[in-house]
């Protein structure tokens, strides 16, 4: 399927970043007519997903993160991607209340809050080189009207 909309943005892992990423995604999402709660979905996701790639991808080093968003009739599909350590096991790190960072105060839920916000992600990741994460939401307010 086709997006009827695309943009691209890269910025610099650094924590204040995640907030413009954030509302840089609701801004694009938003003109699909969504509802306040299924904004307040993708921002979430967004946010937890930046700050996995910061936190984790990145780590103590400054690295760029890219971030596309899709507009589709009825949905959105925003990728967000790093180019920092990657991801031994997908699925062990999927696990709610999973962590690498046992020592920080992080609960170990990015991805369960992801996957609870969104009606699909999907984690890409090598280790070395990076990893990709896709969010999908599909907005249920929508009448049809662009």
């Amino acid at each position: 399927m086709q997006p009827i909309n695309e943009m691209k943005l890269e910025f610099v892992s650094k924590s204040s970043n995640e907030a413009f990423a954030r509302v840089v995604a609701a801004a694009f999402a938003s003109q699909l007519d969504p509802t306040i709660e299924e904004l307040a979905d993708v921002k979430t996701a967004v946010s937890e997903a930046v700050t996995n790639a910061i936190i984790h991808g990145y780590e103590n080093r400054y690295g760029i993160i890219k971030m596309v968003c899709r507009q589709f009739e009825k949905s959105v599909e925003i990728e967000i991607s790093d180019e920092g350590k990657g991801i031994e096991n997908i699925e062990e790190a999927m696990q709610p209340l999973y962590t690498s960072k046992p020592d920080m105060e992080r609960s170990g839920m990015g991805f369960t809050v992801m996957q609870s916000f969104m009606d699909k992600i999907q984690v890409r990741s090598k280790p070395g080189e990076g990893t990709t994460v896709t969010l999908y939401k599909e907005f249920n307010s929508l009448d049809g009207l662009q």
